[in-house]
Formats: structure tokens, sequence, C-alpha cells
């Protein structure tokens, strides 16, 4: 089976695709250096590609004696 590529002609249109990647990489840098939620779809259904690494650091922080306070 032959994949279906469209030849775009439209410049701007051309560097969408890269421009979106870049944008999603930079949101996800983003997310971890503020230990927010990376949502995103996969096998249709949303999912946080940030929730092990917060686990783990989380036990990181507690392991060195960095937890956060309760109540703050």
């Amino acid at each position: 089976m032959r994949s279906s590529r469209l030849a775009v002609t439209d410049p701007d249109l051309a560097n969408v695709l890269p421009a979106l990647k870049r944008a999603a990489a930079a949101a996800r840098r983003l997310s971890i250096e503020t230990a927010t939620p990376f949502y995103v779809m996969q096998d249709g259904r949303v999912v946080d590609l940030n929730a092990p690494l917060r686990k783990r650091g989380a036990k990181n922080a507690r392991r060195n004696g960095r937890h956060r306070a309760a109540g703050r």
C-alpha cells in the first residue's frame, strides 16, 4: 500500500507541521519546568505525559528532604 501525500504548493502551509512540532516541544519543556500536566491524545485517550515525571520528582524530593509543607 502506497502512502498518499498531497503536494503542498503554498510555502506557508508547507511549514505548518514543523512549526507545530516546535510549539509542542516548547510546551512540553515549559510543563516540565513548571511541574504542570502536559495533556495529549494517545490512542483516543487524553494522557498526561508528565505524570510519571512528577511522581518520580516527588519521590526524589522526599528522599532529599525537600517536600512541600502541608497546607501551602
